[in-house]
């Protein structure tokens, strides 16, 4: 989540306006699990709970209205749900043998 220029004045003047709100949703099906102040591209990273990516959207619209956020949804899926069994490397393709040569080289 990254501010927009009014979610800076609206946080300037309430620090605590994101947590509040992220808290506050009127979704019950959406639960925040985090919500972390970072560096970089966004400010914000919440961790949701949802029941599917349409409740999550929901979520980040009415969170982003509230606060003047600009929302980016990424889904995330538990590395342990993963089916080990997934044809690596895609598409069958073999990887490169060591006698290949290597990018660049003629």
């Amino acid at each position: 989540m990254t501010l927009t220029q009014e979610g800076r004045h609206l946080v300037n003047d309430d620090p605590e306006m994101v947590l509040h709100a992220a808290q506050s949703s009127d979704l019950p099906d959406v639960h925040c699990m985090g919500l972390y102040a970072v560096l970089g591209d966004h400010d914000f990273i919440t961790i949701l709970e949802a029941p599917d990516n349409e409740a999550a959207a929901r979520f980040s619209l009415e969170l982003g209205v509230k606060v003047g956020l600009e929302i980016q949804t990424v889904p995330a899926i538990p590395v342990s749900r993963l089916d080990h069994r997934i044809e690596w490397p895609p598409g069958g393709q073999d990887t490169p043998s060591s006698s290949d040569p290597e990018e660049g080289e003629a």
